[in-house]
């Protein structure tokens, strides 16, 4: 089965991995993350339950003064992200085809605001916020790659005379691609919204695709789907979690302000399945849950010094969910008994935290915090509440559980493997005496 997987399966995998447009995609969230977490922390700030701590900011400062400090970081995060994300996509994209990637990125930028609805103050917030991700990733990905053909046609270079500032050359370089480019989604956008009396594209977009989008992944089908592709991958030599992050950044932002939207409007949180429930409750010490089987390794295979060796070395990056050595080092890579725990454990704690989120007994995951937090740390931060550390702490001695059997035994079998190896390289019994005999009648 291993075989087959890794002839038959591994290249088509890779070459998704690699495929430029989702390339682009991956780097132009993770461009913007440094905003993700800011705009995190700022609700964090404004709304950490803690009784105590909302009487000290308010002795302080007043409370519409110091929550507003937090809004205005909101404000300049979550509520701009599809412009952002309409200039980053777009400009990896440019790159990875050698072009000019800041010009490309504020073509497109230009491109999505012709989609843009502009109400009493300027544009809505739908249109900027994280409503209107689908269209700018749409429009970027699209403007991006009309950009990048026409820049490269001769008959559309105006050259300038010799001497002139490089920055004026390139500027008029790009002059006409960049009119064309934008001149040709300004001319979509008037003919959806005259023929087919769509004043306002980016809301009804929301409404028909991206909101029923993200209702069909908030399920426990596609938790248990989105757990198991990247682990499986994993098990490869695939770096699973850059293959699927942008299908999860897709769902996750909108998720993370929906959710917030409801619990400020005292309603229950409508997106259980986003990227911080992941990172909260799966992916601790990293993809297959592996601060568990560092765990399970100093607790019942420290008589193997391979994987002594490889627990120790792993265990602080497992800490901040860094889990290389032990993919590597173990490995988990192609090793048909760790690769069963590997793959059951982040399906089993979905399932569990899935569960004990719709049924109330832990808060819907709100805070994207920094990916490299700390389990249990990172429980009690994303739902803003201690119920979640704990839901995280139980699922990690959930998880050593499981590892445990398979890491018992993949032990034994290394353990196996050495002495055999040993006991095929000691020299027999009658070679050494035939040795000592050679030696006396050389005496």
């Amino acid at each position: 089965m291993f075989r087959f997987l890794e002839e038959k399966f591994v290249p088509v995998a890779a070459k998704v991995g690699n495929q430029r447009h989702l390339v682009a995609v991956r780097d132009g969230f993770i461009t913007i993350m440094p905003l993700t977490i800011i705009g995190s922390l700022a609700v964090l700030f404004n709304g950490l339950p803690i009784k105590a701590y909302q009487k000290l900011m308010d002795s302080i400062w007043d409370h519409g003064t110091w929550t507003q400090w937090g809004g205005n970081m909101w404000n300049a995060t979550f509520a701009i992200m599809s412009l952002l994300l309409a200039f980053t996509v777009s400009y990896h994209l440019a790159k990875s085809y050698g072009k000019d990637g800041l010009t490309a990125g504020v073509i497109s930028f230009s491109s999505y605001i012709t989609f843009g609805t502009f109400g009493e103050g300027g544009l809505s917030g739908l249109t900027t916020g994280t409503g209107g991700i689908f269209v700018a990733l749409i429009i970027a990905l699209l403007s991006s790659e009309l950009f990048s053909r026409l820049s490269g046609n001769k008959r559309l270079l105006i050259k300038m005379p010799d001497g002139v500032p490089p920055a004026v050359t390139k500027s008029f370089a790009a002059l006409l691609p960049s009119i064309i480019t934008v001149g040709t989604f300004a001319l979509v956008r008037t003919i959806i919204s005259t023929s087919f009396d769509i004043p306002d594209i980016i809301s009804s977009f929301y409404s028909v695709v991206q909101e029923p989008f993200m209702g069909l992944t908030n399920t426990w089908a596609a938790g248990l789907l989105l757990a198991f592709v990247p682990v499986f991958l994993w098990s490869f030599g695939i770096h699973g979690a850059n293959i699927i992050d942008p299908f999860m950044q897709t769902i996750n932002l909108p998720a993370i302000a929906e959710n917030l939207k409801a619990i400020n409007a005292g309603e229950t949180a409508p997106y259980i399945i986003n990227k911080p429930f992941f990172d909260a409750f799966v992916n601790m010490g990293g993809s297959g849950t592996t601060i568990a089987l560092v765990i399970a390794i100093f607790l019942f295979a420290r008589k193997n010094k391979q994987y002594s060796a490889v627990g120790k070395v792993g265990a602080a990056p497992a800490l901040f969910n860094i889990n290389e050595p032990l993919m590597f080092g173990l490995p988990i890579i192609l090793n048909p008994i760790l690769v069963i725990p590997f793959i059951l454990t982040p399906m089993v704690n979905v399932t569990i935290a899935y569960f004990a989120t719709k049924f109330g007994l832990v808060p819907a995951a709100t805070i994207a915090a920094p990916w490299m937090m700390p389990p249990v740390i990172n429980g009690w931060l994303t739902t803003q509440s201690w119920t979640g550390g704990v839901l995280s702490l139980v699922l990690i001695a959930i998880s050593v559980c499981i590892y445990l059997p398979f890491i018992m035994m993949s032990s034994k079998a290394a353990n196996d493997k050495l002495a055999a190896e040993k006991q095929a390289t000691k020299p027999s019994q009658s070679v050494v005496m035939k040795k000592e005999e050679a030696e006396k009648v050389e005496v």
